[in-house]
């Protein structure tokens, strides 16, 4: 009882500052970007917030108990990213666009921008989906299985809709950084309880030793193709992640946006060091339940995946293991409101008022973006039917994301040859590709010879699908912007500083 009083409690409390938030609205700025006034410490926050969503809770969590320290490769993707972010954050400050579509359209065209919106609603439908599949499980945790996953993912959309819908980026900015403050916290609080409820760091290593050692190698087992597969979706996701790109439009300036991009940095990689060796620790912990393992020894990656939740609500003392629901209650919602959010300013901005209400006031352009909200969150519902587990939409998701925009969008910033029709022509394949193999995957799932095509199997392992999208989407910007003329100084001079 004393879990769903202090989760409920938080829950309310961030319910509160949304409505309070939500009274200071008055434009689409306001809405959309926050006003372009957020300080550098509440910009940390929720950059940090955005990116440890529940594909770090659930699907960080299921990977590191399948596979070990070896998880690192997957975190390590996106950490390399926000450096390689960090390089171009003044810029897009700088050009202050509402969404990272808008920046595909000024370098290369508005079909440019239709294709990038178009990837990122599949996408993001499919991100706050998760969001939608971890709070179920989260919720069916914390009620001790009274509420069964089913009902509490309708809880959990419900209450994200609710709150994305309330203010706007102004509430998920304002809420952020207690959620980035306690996920901090609780994470740094239950290392060191979930490693002495086991017996100390000794009995941890002996009891991994004995089990699955390849668990404590940093390559666990794998090769560097697997090394490959695991950290491109992360890495490629991070650099065309727009729900960032957009938060750098809410900066104050373009030195806070730099600012909080290193602050970002240190956050996440403290933040997800510290989930993988609680879930590393929780392999030890549960390493003879048969809850966690198949009937033919192989790992039940559903149930690996709350790992974490299920050491707060078994293992912890209450406190501890309160304050730790009450970070994965903040890190589910944080997450899901913003998807939604970026998804919904896409729909409004890109399709809505660039096609059909183009004389629309500021106070339509809020409604439009509040009723997409809502239909975004319910499509995102049924989509998650089509999945099992988090970290397997998760991987899908990245590669869309990650194929189709971070070619085209570093090209942007990095390479003064990229033609127009050359980004336009990276965009299409690389969601062209990810759309194929989740379609080969779904029509082989169940067979049992399968499909060959150039030496890739169907259905293919989600770990690697990030290597085939990336290459051909990369192969065709090169290959087409040196086929195409060469763009003239005024297309490139306000991305690549002199």
């Amino acid at each position: 009882m004393t879990y769903i009083v202090v989760v409920v409690t938080y829950v309310l409390l961030l319910l509160g500052i949304s409505v309070y938030k939500s009274r200071t609205v008055k434009s689409a700025d306001d809405f959309m970007v926050a006003g372009r006034s957020v300080p550098v410490y509440m910009l940390v926050a929720t950059l940090v917030c955005t990116w440890i969503g529940s594909g770090s809770l659930f699907g960080t969590a299921g990977l590191t108990f399948r596979t070990g320290v070896s998880e690192l490769w997957f975190s390590a993707g996106a950490w390399v990213g926000i450096l390689i972010v960090y390089l171009i954050a003044a810029r897009v400050r700088r050009i202050a666009q509402y969404t990272l579509t808008d920046l595909l359209e000024k370098r290369y065209s508005q079909l440019a921008k239709v294709l990038g919106t178009i990837t990122i609603i599949i996408a993001y439908m499919v991100i706050a989906g998760y969001q939608f599949k971890g709070g179920g499980r989260f919720i069916a945790i914390l009620s001790d299985g009274s509420i069964s996953p089913e009902t509490g993912m309708i809880i959990a959309a419900l209450t994200i809709v609710g709150f994305t819908v309330l203010a706007g980026m102004v509430s998920i900015v304002s809420i952020d950084i207690f959620n980035g403050a306690i996920m901090l916290i609780a994470m740094v609080v239950t290392l060191p309880f979930a490693i002495y409820g086991h017996g100390g760091i000794d009995a941890v290593i002996t009891t991994i030793q004995q089990t699955e050692p390849s668990h404590l190698s940093v390559m666990g087992g794998h090769d560097f193709v697997w090394v490959a597969g695991i950290a491109l979706p992360t890495f490629i996701l991070l650099l065309s992640e727009s729900s960032i790109y957009q938060k750098f439009s809410s900066a104050e300036n373009e030195s806070s946006a730099k600012k909080a991009v290193m602050g970002m940095f240190i956050g996440v990689v403290v933040v997800e060091t510290l989930m993988m060796l609680i879930s590393l620790v929780g392999f030890a912990i549960y390493a003879d339940d048969p809850r966690f393992f198949l009937a033919d020894g192989g790992v039940n990656r559903a149930m690996a995946e709350e790992i974490i939740l299920r050491i707060g609500f078994e293992q912890l003392p209450v406190i501890i293991g309160s304050l730790l629901l009450a970070a994965g209650a903040a890190i589910v919602l944080s997450t899901g409101n913003t998807f939604l959010m970026v998804t919904s300013t896409n729909v409004t901005r890109d399709i809505l008022q660039a096609f059909f209400y183009k004389n629309a006031t500021a106070s339509q352009i809020v409604f439009m973006q509040r009723a997409c909200i809502v239909i975004i969150g319910v499509l995102a519902y049924l989509l998650m039917s089509q999945f099992e587990t988090i970290l397997e939409m998760a991987l899908m998701s990245y590669t869309m994301i990650g194929a189709s925009l971070a070619p085209p969008l570093l090209a942007a910033f990095f390479w003064k040859r990229v033609t127009r029709i050359g980004g336009v022509a990276s965009i299409a394949s690389g969601m062209l590709s990810v759309i194929t193999i989740a379609a080969l995957n779904s029509i082989y799932k169940e067979s049992a010879e399968g499909l060959s095509v150039l030496g890739i199997s169907f259905p293919m392992d989600t770990d690697y699908i990030a290597i085939p999208a990336l290459i051909v989407s990369v192969t065709t910007l090169v290959a087409v912007s040196l086929l195409t003329a060469k763009p003239v100084q005024s297309d490139w001079e306000e991305f690549i500083e002199a």
